[in-house]
């Protein structure tokens, strides 16, 4: 592997860099994006109970809100029921934008390094295709060690680029999928509260 790093030139290193990052970003991303941890399936209909019963003080809705991410949602609106639908509406769309902020860490950075090292390892075929017209310019096609150095030099790191930028794109795409599948559901979950306790509907049934 080192003779390989050290064959690709100098531009191996940020490539390998990136591709650290990217594992590290898939990975954190993999266990933080689990549907179970973001809008647990039982969260409304616990709420619900929790409203049926009465039982819903403020050390309960603080559980909730820390409880997950659709907790945080509609703890904000059960926080501002009292005031109407409309504030209620308004307060959930805010906490639910800061949640969505918060599902999409690292996807920028993701995403950079899916554009970016497929630029690196062309930089690097660049590089090497210059020091094999250098040497043809240089010594002729004699010194084929030279040469081979050169064209080794421009397939590893456009091959290495690749390796790093195709998984990185992959799983940009499958993170934004499932953020944007994880989103419907909690706004439908959120839909639900708001025109249950603005007395719209039942949530029986429902949930």
């Amino acid at each position: 592997m080192f003779e390989l790093v050290k064959s690709g030139g100098w531009l191996m290193v940020p490539i390998l860099l990136s591709s650290i990052i990217a594992m590290g970003i898939i990975f954190e991303r993999l266990w933080t994006l689990r549907p179970s941890r973001i809008a647990p399936k039982a969260t409304l209909s616990k709420v619900w109970k929790l409203i049926k019963n009465n039982d819903l003080d403020s050390s309960r809705l603080e559980r909730l809100k820390s409880g997950s991410p659709l907790g945080e949602i509609l703890a904000a609106g059960l926080s501002n029921a009292h005031s109407g639908r409309e504030i209620m509406k308004e307060s959930i769309e805010e906490q639910a934008g800061k949640v969505i902020h918060d599902l999409g860490h690292y996807l920028n950075a993701l995403g950079t390094i899916a554009v970016v090292t497929p630029l690196l390892g062309l930089l690097g075929t660049v590089i090497g295709m210059i020091d094999v017209f250098t040497v043809l310019m240089t010594e002729g096609t004699g010194n084929a060690g030279v040469l081979a150095g050169g064209i080794s030099k421009a397939l590893i790191t456009t091959a290495a680029g690749l390796s790093v930028a195709i998984p990185a794109l992959i799983f940009h795409r499958f993170f934004t999928r499932r953020i944007d599948e994880l989103v419907v559901a909690m706004e439908q979950d959120a839909i639900k509260l708001v025109e249950v306790l603005q007395g719209d509907r039942s949530l029986e049934g429902r949930t």
